[in-house]
């Protein structure tokens, strides 16, 4: 990942109506939402939340497909994955002592079940 595509993840992310739909979409993965839903979820203007869709979608935090008349949004967790690891990558400086408390941090507190398990 090049410094400018982090920067561009980064900035689209640091809006605070754009967080909270990443995180909604992060929610409904992997599903999506259509852009109405998400309007309607977090309480925005369908004009301004097409807005914010846009700076997402431009940044890759975002993807869009038409379906009908109504367009679904899903969260780009790989691009998500791609600005978390450009940031972490060169943070430990030969030291591994000091990411590893970030790194624990981000193992997931819920592990996948594997496929076929009962419910």
């Amino acid at each position: 990942m090049e410094s400018t595509d982090a920067i561009a993840a980064l900035a689209a992310l640091a809006q605070s109506t754009r967080l909270d739909v990443f995180r909604l979409l992060v929610k409904h993965e992997p599903d999506g939402l259509s852009a109405g839903d998400i309007a309607k979820a977090l309480e925005v203007p369908q004009n301004t939340m097409s807005s914010h869709l846009s700076v997402l979608s431009r940044a890759g935090l975002v993807s869009a497909q038409r379906f009908s008349r109504s367009i679904v949004y899903r969260a780009d967790l790989s691009r998500l994955q791609d600005v978390v690891l450009f940031m972490l990558r060169d943070c430990c400086d030969g030291r591994p002592e000091i990411c590893a408390p970030v790194i624990e941090d981000l193992t997931p507190c819920c592990q996948p079940r594997p496929r076929g398990a009962d419910v």
